[in-house]
């Protein structure tokens, strides 16, 4: 609920809202943002699918999506570790990121297999079966590509652009596959921490979200990755908080109701609160010299700006860490909201542009 979460007032001496007080602790390294959105977006729920790729495929009957912003930073810069990006969920396999052919990442949503993944090592047989496929998928890849080059002898100009676009993603494919191999044959990092045990009641999603925080923090601290996405999809029962009776779905559509809106405050309050505990881990987590959360931006946001309408305008949006001048509230016209691609671009990318944008955030400054 914005009411909840906004400040009435704008600038770095605003007064919290009820949402932020237990936040204060973390007040100079977070800013507030109001009145921004994707621009053309529309549709509700479907708007979900373009949370971080800001194109407007679910209000539009577009049949493909484009690149989400992780994956457009991950392409670019997640060479460097083991995981170039980590896809994760309390949705089952939903994920609001996309490749670059539009397709959705299936999310990871067990705590356990992604400690697994992240911490325990493979037996000397499963590394060499796992180098043994990246070798096998590199071998497809080459026998595509000369199919592919006989092929474009026959082809028209148009065909043949969108063939060479074709070989340019095999050979960025192969490229990853290359890093896989190398990957495949080094140990994982240590961490003093036992694998998680998965919550088995589906409706405790924020209790899923504590619990994948701790191995998303070790996975930023031992350098696994640097590009996550975590999907907190909700649910449509009832959520293990004491006050809580009603569907958590049937609370998000209110309808102005008091004792739905107390009740979903509640919800909402546990949410950022297991974000606030995620942003205390990584503030206290040293990494040569600075924090994990120093080095780190973190974006807390939603495709709905008003759940109980479908509205995609105003969209809330928390960030935290990285290398900004935080502490204030940013609050843009929330009838003209400001193109939330803006942030988007200016948390990653050193593009000119990234989808919608049409530059920085007016008001955020680096450090």
């Amino acid at each position: 609920m914005a009411d909840n979460l906004n400040p009435e007032h704008d600038g770095f001496d605003y007064e919290a809202s009820s949402y932020l007080k237990p936040l204060e602790d973390l007040r100079n390294r977070m800013t507030v943002i109001s009145g921004s959105s994707h621009p053309g977006v529309t549709g509700g729920h479907r708007a979900e699918a373009s949370l971080l790729t800001a194109n407007p495929v679910g209000s539009s009957g577009k049949a493909k999506n484009s690149i989400s912003l992780d994956q457009y930073m991950a392409k670019h810069l997640g060479n460097f570790t083991r995981f170039p990006s980590l896809v994760l969920s309390s949705d089952g396999s939903n994920s609001p990121c996309y490749t670059e052919n539009g397709a959705m990442i299936p999310a990871e949503s067990s705590p356990s297999r992604l400690f697994t993944r992240l911490f325990v090592d493979d037996s000397p047989a499963e590394r060499q079966q796992q180098a043994r496929r990246v070798r096998q998928g590199r071998s497809i890849m080459d026998l595509v590509a000369d199919d592919a080059k006989r092929l474009s002898k026959q082809l028209g100009a148009g065909d043949r652009d969108r063939l060479e676009s074709y070989f340019t993603s095999v050979r960025e494919l192969e490229q990853r596959l290359a890093e896989s191999e190398k990957w495949a044959h080094r140990p994982k990092p240590k961490v003093d921490y036992s694998k998680p045990i998965d919550i088995g009641n589906s409706n405790d999603f924020v209790g899923l979200q504590r619990l994948m925080s701790d191995v998303i923090r070790l996975a930023l601290e031992t350098d696994s990755t640097r590009f996550i996405s975590y999907h907190l999809g909700g649910s449509g029962g009832v959520v293990p908080i004491p006050g809580v009776e009603e569907g958590y779905h049937t609370l998000s559509h209110h309808g102005l109701d008091e004792e739905k809106l107390d009740q979903l405050a509640l919800v909402e309050a546990e949410i950022i609160e297991a974000w606030r505990q995620l942003l205390r881990d990584m503030s206290t987590t040293g990494e040569s010299g600075k924090s994990v959360l120093d080095n780190t931006s973190v974006l807390l946001t939603s495709n709905l700006g008003n759940a109980s309408n479908h509205d995609n305008l105003n969209m809330p949006v928390l960030l935290a860490g990285g290398r900004f001048r935080h502490g204030q509230h940013l609050a843009f016209d929330r009838r003209k909201n400001h193109p939330l691609p803006n942030l988007l671009q200016q948390v990653g990318l050193e593009e000119d542009r990234f989808a919608t944008s049409t530059g920085t955030v007016t008001g955020l400054e680096t450090t």
